[in-house]
């Protein structure tokens, strides 16, 4: 079992918390993600990793002001918790030490029949 367990799409989300800072809600973050990775999320997906990542403690929820733009409901904002930031930095660094640990030789590209 992984010390800070975290999926890929997590660690995505969980990213882009961050890079939205106080401003991170569902939408928000959902529209950042598509923007930056040039990939498709779907509500659906976005709420249960949203909801994966509060009932593992690594992101904290609160709701902002309730707005005429939004029929008086209030936009859940995000932020990340002292223990996500944890796992953050787990994931981080467990991917450097797998990167480094690869000899340049498997990553350098060679063409068949080639002598390059």
């Amino acid at each position: 079992m992984k010390k800070y367990p975290l999926g890929e799409f997590e660690e995505i989300v969980m990213l882009t918390v961050a890079i939205l800072h106080h401003e991170a809600y569902g939408v928000g973050i959902k529209n950042e993600i598509e923007a930056r990775l040039k990939r498709k999320v779907s509500m659906g997906a976005m709420h249960t990793a949203l909801v994966r990542l509060e009932d593992k403690g690594y992101i904290h929820s609160w709701e902002g002001e309730a707005t005429a733009e939004r029929m008086g409901r209030p936009k859940k904002y995000f932020q990340i918790t002292a223990l996500g930031k944890k796992a953050m930095e787990h994931t981080r660094k467990t991917r450097e030490e797998l990167w480094r640990a690869i000899p340049k030789v498997a990553l350098e590209i060679k063409i068949a029949g080639s002598s390059r």
